[in-house]
């Protein structure tokens, strides 16, 4: 048949699925097609018929079929429905680089700048990875996410095995995050604990959670640095969980509200004159195992406007260099 392929497994998807290669690859192709061709016989591992649970191997050759314009990727998984990238953009992304090595990359990411695509999204980071591959031949992959307004510490698998490593890393808990923030008023304690049961408000609110008797357990433990009078405080935040929103969310219930967060605060509570209207959360730090072994730690500077806004209340983050290292209670 015209336009077969005859696909050899690389040691980058030893040990996954069929069905999960080919999603891998061929992110165009739906489910209900693949189980299709593999029922039809059109898809074969090593000259046999498949289900599409069999655990590949390096070696393995996978027969492809035609599969049209619906898949747009090839084999190797780089190519994809194409995304200009603005030499601006590249420059960005490059630029925004804090660490790497032949398996990782970590990037400081920019507030307001997506992590992936959505409606009405056609900017955003996972559209600009094919600026990090840094001579490799396939894009890093993105192992979790910030929201939107959050900048700061982005991890990325330079192959899929690291992706995988890393990403079951962060399931494990093995990794250490830390975010600050700046918070309208101060706490009545200097530390503590926000447990919460949270999940999705019902209806058209895009990604807002709420707080309800029937949601998933969330935590985090916060610290406040340092506040100005009760205007505001600068927090040290660590999340035990990854819920969506999770730490705007405790903020804002804890009666403090993240400077800048128009969804979970209050516009008027806001502060006002010299400080930006931005999100005031940064992903400081990230702590985590290395698919090489051993543990990597990395710092990512403050955004501009909360650099501004910490001037402008007296805050010197210089003076606290070492407080990633504490462990709150």
């Amino acid at each position: 048949m015209s336009g077969v392929q005859k696909v050899r497994v690389t040691k980058d998807d030893d040990g996954i699925k069929l069905d999960r290669w080919f999603k891998r690859h061929y992110p165009g192709l739906s489910f209900i097609r693949i189980q299709k061709l593999m029922r039809k016989g059109d898809i074969r591992l090593d000259g046999k018929r498949v289900k599409g649970k069999e655990i590949l191997e390096k070696g393995m050759i996978v027969r492809v079929p035609p599969l049209g314009d619906d898949a747009k990727t090839a084999p190797d998984g780089t190519a994809r429905k194409v995304i200009h990238i603005s030499d601006d953009d590249a420059k960005m992304m490059q630029d925004s680089v804090l660490y790497r090595d032949d398996q990782v990359i970590v990037i400081n990411k920019p507030a307001g700048l997506a992590t992936q695509g959505g409606t009405g999204l056609t900017r955003h980071v996972d559209g600009m990875l094919d600026a990090l591959k840094f001579g490799k031949e396939n894009r890093p992959r993105l192992v979790h996410r910030l929201d939107k307004d959050t900048s700061g510490v982005l991890l990325l698998g330079r192959s899929s095995n690291a992706a995988a490593f890393l990403t079951k890393a962060f399931q494990s808990k093995e990794t250490d995050k830390r975010y600050w923030a700046l918070v309208v008023g101060t706490p009545s304690q200097r530390q503590g604990r926000i447990k919460m049961m949270m999940d999705k408000l019902p209806g058209k609110y895009g990604e807002r959670m709420v707080e309800t008797p029937d949601g998933k357990p969330s935590l985090t433990d916060y610290f406040v640095v340092e506040h100005a009078a009760q205007r505001a405080s600068w927090l040290s935040l660590k999340p035990h969980t990854g819920r969506t929103h999770q730490l705007r969310l405790h903020c804002a219930e804890m009666g403090h509200p993240i400077v800048g967060d128009g969804k979970y605060g209050d516009r008027e509570q806001d502060l006002t004159g010299a400080i930006s209207r931005k999100l005031h959360l940064h992903a400081r730090f990230l702590n985590f195992p290395h698919p090489d072994g051993g543990m990597i730690t990395v710092t990512a500077p403050l955004p501009s406007h909360m650099e501004a806004s910490f001037d402008t209340l007296g805050f010197d983050e210089r003076e606290y260099i070492d407080l990633f290292t504490e462990e709150l209670t």
